[in-house]
């Protein structure tokens, strides 16, 4: 039982931290929290889907359509929503992002509807027996694919010459500017970056959940940005293990002690940490 909710936390968590690195790198460059973050995570997912439905085309293809739909979904926000208010005072472009979400949500309800689709996969999915715990191929390709793209991004960060820069843009703009580093496309790479994370995140969950609908992002991005915040919003590694942590600290209270208290635990977490470390577990006193 313990090691079965284990397995399906982390498999949950790795979602999560996925979804937590695009608000922890658009905080990291910004100052600013992104809570339209879900909603990119539901534009992937519903772009998917649709393309899946109507066309039937490759499943990897459908994937990384709805993961280009998010990236384009995110750009937008930066553009339109975020730039313009660059300076203004830090409340503004928080407002600005709950009405983008608020704004995205409504959009996928007008032209889609309330009612759930379905996600169209056609695999077959086993199940694998680890130590008396049962876990599926879909949950293992979940995992391993999150674990991927976060690798992939730690050393895109750390070893490309664009990764450097975006770094040497968080830590200072004017000075990245002087060094001739171009600010306003480093800005928009990490838009990019972050919304094809949460598109990827999307679909995972729309193929685990077989379900995808407009609000799909509301619960999911919040937890994510639980997880930023106890990771230490800006940090890429604490992005990650907040991710993991949150997706089994909640499957273990549902097990443990009540299913009804599976989505309080994240916000428990949230308030917890903010009382007791506000940085986070890696945040720097900066942050």
């Amino acid at each position: 039982m313990f090691l079965q909710q284990i397995l399906n936390g982390l498999t949950a968590g790795s979602v999560y931290a996925l979804i937590a690195l695009g608000y922890t790198m658009i905080y990291g460059i910004l100052g600013l929290i992104n809570f339209a973050q879900g909603e990119i995570y539901m534009a992937g997912a519903f772009a998917a889907v649709l393309l899946l439905s109507a066309y039937q085309v490759n499943f990897f293809v459908a994937c990384l359509f709805g993961m280009g739909v998010a990236v384009l979904v995110g750009v937008a926000l930066e553009r339109f929503a975020f730039r313009p208010l660059r300076g203004a005072h830090p409340l503004v472009p928080l407002i600005s992002a709950i009405g983008a979400s608020i704004l995205l949500q409504s959009l996928a309800l007008l032209l889609f509807g309330p009612e759930d689709r379905s996600f169209p996969t056609h695999f077959e999915f086993a199940a694998l027996d680890v130590a008396g715990a049962s876990i599926s191929t879909l949950q293992a390709a979940i995992f391993i694919s999150a674990l991927f793209f976060m690798i992939l991004l730690m050393v895109f960060v750390r070893y490309t010459r664009f990764g450097k820069a975006i770094v040497a843009t968080a830590l200072d703009q004017d000075t990245a500017r002087l060094m001739g580093i171009n600010v306003d496309r480093m800005i928009t790479l990490t838009f990019v970056i972050g919304s094809a994370l949460s598109g990827a995140a999307g679909i995972m969950m729309a193929i685990y959940y077989n379900a995808t609908y407009p609000r799909m992002g509301l619960l999911p991005g919040l937890k994510a940005f639980s997880a930023a915040v106890l990771g230490g919003v800006g940090n890429i590694p604490g992005a990650i293990i907040g991710g993991l942590i949150l997706g089994v600290a909640e499957n273990l209270g549902a097990a443990y002690l009540s299913s009804g208290y599976k989505d309080a635990i994240a916000f428990a977490i949230l308030i917890v940490v903010l009382l007791v470390r506000p940085r986070g577990l890696l945040g720097s006193r900066g942050h």
